[in-house]
């Protein structure tokens, strides 16, 4: 399974939401969410700072991360971004690729 990390910021009303139903509640329910789909949480924490909660997840395939995000974002009270996980061996097999790139003003 791939891994992602999920970074989440509540708006006013999903940080209400968060008060009433504590922090193990909605590390429950993302649990229950992600493994209807197929997958699993590793890591969770909230956080200080620009974002409110860190999610390490693996899900099937980037499909279902998308509509992960679909959902969450479109509840209107959390707003999150996605970001694909990479395992040192993805940067080995990338790194034997053979690309073909010219740089811009190089010949």
């Amino acid at each position: 399974m791939k891994k992602y990390l999920i970074k989440g910021t509540y708006n006013s009303d999903g940080a209400k939401g968060l008060i009433q139903e504590g922090g193990s509640g909605r590390r429950t329910a993302i649990e229950k969410m992600l493994e209807g789909m197929g997958g699993k949480v590793e890591s969770f924490y909230f956080a200080f700072g620009e974002e409110d909660v860190y999610v390490i997840v693996e899900l099937p395939d980037d499909i279902s991360a998308v509509a992960v995000g679909l959902a969450v974002n479109g509840s209107g009270l959390v707003r999150i971004s996605t970001t694909v996980l990479l395992t040192a061996a993805d940067i080995d097999a990338a790194s034997k690729k053979t690309v073909s790139y010219r740089a811009p003003g190089k010949s």
